[in-house]
C-alpha cells in the first residue's frame, strides 16, 4: 500500500507512513496532506530482535553489531534509533545496518533517501533474506515493525532485546508520556484543495469510528477480538494511559509528533526539520462541533 501511495500516487485517501510523508514534506513535494488520524501506533521496544548467542544483553551491546532492517526510513525504525540514542546512548552510527527483504530477497526504499556519511549500511547478499540471515546467525539482530518469522517459530537463539517489553514500554511511557505514532491518514492534496471541507469531515468520521470500535472492545461480555485477558489488558492500559490512550488530533499529541520530527531530522532522513503545522491540513488543527 505505501509503495503504491508514494511511488505511484495511486490513492485519493490512504493510510500513509509518517516517516515517508515527512520526507516528502521536507523536500517540498508532498502529494498528500495529512489528517491527525493515527491509524497505527505502537511501543517499539518490541521491535528489536537479537541473536541470544552473540553477547547482546543490553542496548549498549548493539555497538558494532550487524543489524538487519527492511528499510532505513520506516517509521518504526526511526523511533527505535531515536530511543536507542536518547535513552541508552547508542547512536545510529554505532551499528552496522544490513538492508534487505524480510522473507523475499531484495526490497527498495519506498522513498529514496540520502543517509548521513557516518552511517554504515550494507546490502544483504543477492538471494538472501533477513529472516534467513538471522536464523543462520549471519546477522546479529533485526529491527522492524513485524517480528521475523524465525522468532515466531521460536528459534532457540532468537529473542527480543527487551525480554519484558511491556514493562520496559510502560516505564518509557511513565517517563516520557509518549505513545509512538507510525501512520497518519493522507488525502490527495489536489482533492483537499477542490473540496476544502473534506479533511475536517474525515477527521470527524474517523474519530467517530474509533469511538464505536472502543465501545465494542470494552464490551467484554463477548469479546470482539480473539484474545484472552482482554479485560485485564484494558484495565492495565487505562491505569497507565488514561481513558483515551489512542488519541487522535494534534493537541494531545504535539509532544509525540515533535519528538518524531526531531528524530527524523537528526537521523538525516529529512533535509530540514519539519514543523507540525506543515504536516496537517489547517482545518484539522482545531476541533469544532455541530
Amino acid at each position: 500500500m505505501f509503495f503504491r501511495a508514494f511511488r505511484h500516487e495511486a490513492f485519493d485517501i490512504s493510510e500513509i507512513s509518517l516517516s515517508s510523508y515527512s520526507i516528502s514534506v521536507a523536500r517540498g513535494n508532498p502529494h498528500y496532506v495529512a489528517i491527525p488520524v493515527f491509524l497505527s501506533r505502537a511501543f517499539r521496544h518490541t521491535s528489536v530482535y537479537i541473536r541470544t548467542d552473540k553477547g547482546i544483553e543490553t542496548p549498549q551491546d548493539l555497538r558494532g553489531k550487524r543489524i538487519g532492517i527492511a528499510e532505513y526510513q520506516l517509521s518504526a525504525n526511526v523511533w527505535v534509533r531515536g530511543i536507542l540514542e536518547e535513552e541508552y546512548g547508542v547512536k545510529p552510527s554505532d551499528i552496522i545496518w544490513v538492508r534487505g527483504g524480510m522473507d523475499t530477497p531484495g526490497r527498495p526504499e519506498k522513498i529514496k533517501v540520502q543517509l548521513p556519511g557516518d552511517i554504515r549500511m550494507e546490502e544483504a547478499p543477492v538471494g538472501s533474506t533477513l529472516n534467513g540471515m538471522l536464523e543462520a546467525g549471519e546477522i546479529d539482530g533485526f529491527v522492524g515493525p513485524r517480528w521475523p518469522r524465525c522468532f515466531a517459530e521460536r528459534h532457540p537463539h532468537v529473542g527480543r532485546l527487551f525480554a519484558d517489553s511491556i514493562a520496559t514500554a510502560e516505564a518509557y511511557f511513565e517517563k516520557t508520556r509518549i505513545f509512538p505514532i507510525m501512520h497518519v491518514l493522507g488525502v490527495r492534496r489536489s482533492l483537499a484543495e477542490e473540496y476544502p471541507f473534506l479533511p475536517a469531515a474525515l477527521l470527524k468520521a474517523f474519530t467517530q469510528s474509533k469511538l464505536i470500535a472502543e465501545e465494542a472492545l470494552s464490551d467484554t461480555s463477548a469479546t470482539k477480538v480473539t484474545m484472552p485477558f482482554v479485560e485485564d489488558n484494558l484495565n492495565r492500559v487505562h491505569a497507565l494511559m488514561g481513558d483515551d490512550p489512542w488519541s487522535y488530533g494534534v493537541g494531545g499529541n504535539a509532544h509525540v509528533l515533535n519528538k518524531f520530527l526531531d528524530y527524523h531530522a537528526s537521523q538525516g532522513l529529512s533535509p530540514r526539520r519539519v514543523e507540525i503545522e506543515e504536516l496537517f491540513h489547517p482545518s484539522t488543527l482545531e476541533a469544532y462541533s455541530l
